[in-house]
């Protein structure tokens, strides 16, 4: 009996088992304890095969493929603590709501707590984060391959979204030709094998419930806060928040074309919050806000009713409003909720959103950040889509800025943490093959640098723009003691990028005022590959005139 011919089954009957949930992109770490995933994988013609040798980018990569496929992605990685760097792509995966499949290889129980190499206790490391996890027995031909398929099938079946993880113990040998051995087992699925169905389907959650009184609240004055969404789904609430006559607060990622735009900055208007006082509803579809005003008006509304509708579980609202947490799909609830048309019933709002954003446009000839996110739009490539990165830049442009209606736009604003962005823009231009723009911070791109060798060959127009201010600039809006502002906070590193696109074979341009920028993303856009675009930047100008602006604008 070969160990080796029989490891490499049980992990094709795995991986053959995931194609049938729709599984195509597999990502893959180098290892030698997950040979028989890997090999299994690599003969599979289903997948469509991503390699990366750091496992902490490899699961970002994955969550961009999930984010911009909308399918599942499975991961690959060998064992010890190669599991443990996929655990920021997991949780953010489980607070977001990609479906990602961590396959990780592990020792066989005889070699765990024994001073084997490389062998730490792999089941349930991920304490509650994934969705769930399967600890899986060494491979044995005692056990069904029915079972084996089954168990995967109710895996993926039971779990509408965020991250599983499956742990793989397998034993030496690892390496040598396939023989016979356990072909009768593998074999014993039978038509299986020539089928694309699953094994064992289960039904998944009821579609969303009509709200029965939805008649009676849709002709009260009500607000539409709009927070992550699709693209196609922003474009929904949009035409249905304006046929209803309510004032729309859409999330730099709502994709909605925020048609009130600075709603950060007429927040903070006294008048802005009288009139939305006067609201007898509040519908929130989409979670993960951005704007600090957005969020401590959202806190302090006390209207009769408050909806919250996400196709993600839980409670979402951290406010804890009275009212009405609805798991749906928005494109769904929206036609089951259909609009009755009425007038604009807030007068103020439109108007101080106006102010606002011509107070921005005032100085928007000035070469910053917050000027480049004012101007955001007008640098996106057509037919494409936008990532944007964490700390000051996505805040810079949900104040800002005004995205066009139904542009994709993606983030990591789950965990909103700065690990792993160019991974996971990686992931999103290889599952679409759109022009993207990804635009991060200087310390974001530091904390992912060797992300840039998934850039290398990129099978659309890929921009990376670092803002290069100079360190965490984001503190600069927060009461920071001043004496330790710069050491512990700031922790300006001094550095530029142009080395670090040589590294890795990306074109570079470090233009110093908007027409040189336009003429270096007109190069990037005209073809394939990735480029790298440095804007330096004066350190504290965004966050100042986020604050400057927000004063200016509450006095209208």
């Amino acid at each position: 009996m070969s160990v080796s011919a029989f490891n490499r089954r049980w992990a094709a009957v795995i991986l053959e088992a995931l194609t049938r949930h729709g599984v195509r992109h597999v990502c893959i770490a180098p290892g030698s304890r997950s040979t028989p995933l890997t090999l299994a994988a690599a003969e599979n013609p289903a997948f469509i095969h991503h390699t990366h040798f750091d496992e902490r980018g490899l699961g970002h990569l994955a969550l961009g493929l999930a984010k911009a496929s909308g399918t599942p992605v499975a991961v690959i990685v060998t064992s010890g603590t190669a599991v443990a760097n996929l655990y920021p792509a997991l949780i953010e995966a489980s607070l977001t709501g990609e479906k990602l499949i961590f396959l990780t290889a592990d020792r066989p129980p005889e070699l765990i707590d024994c001073g084997a190499n490389q062998a730490i206790r792999q089941p349930g490391i991920f304490a509650a984060h994934p969705a769930q996890s399967l600890a899986l027995p060494r491979p044995s031909q005692d056990i069904p391959a029915r079972w084996l398929i089954s168990a995967i099938d109710h895996l993926m079946g039971s779990t509408p979204g965020g991250a599983v993880h499956i742990n793989c113990p397998f034993a030496e040998p690892l390496y040598g030709e396939m023989d016979d051995t356990g072909l009768g087992w593998q074999q014993a699925p039978g038509a299986w094998w020539q089928d694309d169905k699953p094994w064992l389907r289960e039904d998944g959650p009821c579609g969303c419930i009509r709200q029965r009184d939805w008649f009676f609240w849709r002709q009260k004055r009500g607000v539409v806060v709009a927070g992550r969404m699709s693209a196609a789904e922003g474009k929904l609430v949009a035409a249905w928040a304006k046929t209803l006559g309510w004032p729309l607060i859409g999330d730099v990622l709502s994709q909605t074309g925020q048609p009130l735009p600075c709603a950060d900055l007429w927040l903070g208007n006294a008048r802005a919050v009288s009139e939305l006082a006067q609201a007898q509803i509040v519908i929130q579809l989409g979670s993960s806000l951005t704007g600090k005003r957005l969020l401590q008006w959202q806190a302090t509304c006390e209207p009769e009713e408050y909806w919250l509708v996400d196709n993600i579980g839980g409670r979402l609202d951290p406010a804890h409003h009275r009212g009405r947490r609805l798991v749906a799909e928005i494109g769904e609830w929206l036609a089951q909720h259909p609009a009755q048309s009425r007038k604009l019933w807030a007068v103020d709002i439109p108007a101080l959103s106006a102010q606002a954003w011509q107070a921005v446009a005032a100085d928007a000839d000035t070469f910053g950040e917050a000027q480049l996110a004012h101007r955001l739009a007008a640098f996106l490539p057509a037919q494409g889509q936008l990532f944007l990165g964490n700390s000051l830049v996505v805040r810079l442009v949900d104040a800002f800025g005004q995205l066009p209606a139904g542009y994709p736009v993606y983030s990591n604003r789950g965990a909103s943490g700065i690990d792993g962005l160019i991974s996971t823009a990686a992931g999103v231009l290889r599952a679409s093959r759109r022009p993207t723009l990804a635009v991060v911070g200087d310390l974001s791109a530091l904390y992912d640098l060797n992300a840039l060798a998934l850039l290398r060959h990129a099978p659309a127009p890929f921009v990376l723009m670092v803002v290069n201010n100079n360190g965490g600039q984001i503190f600069s809006l927060l009461p920071t003691p001043p004496d330790e502002w710069e050491q512990f906070y700031l922790m300006p590193q001094d550095v530029r990028f142009e080395h670090a696109a040589a590294m890795f074979g990306l074109t570079y341009h470090s233009p110093r005022s908007f027409a040189e920028l336009g003429s270096a993303l007109s190069e990037a856009w005209s073809k394939p590959g990735a480029t790298l675009i440095e804007l330096e930047v004066n350190g504290t100008d965004g966050a100042q005139a986020l604050q400057s602006l927000l004063a200016r604008v509450s006095q209208l």
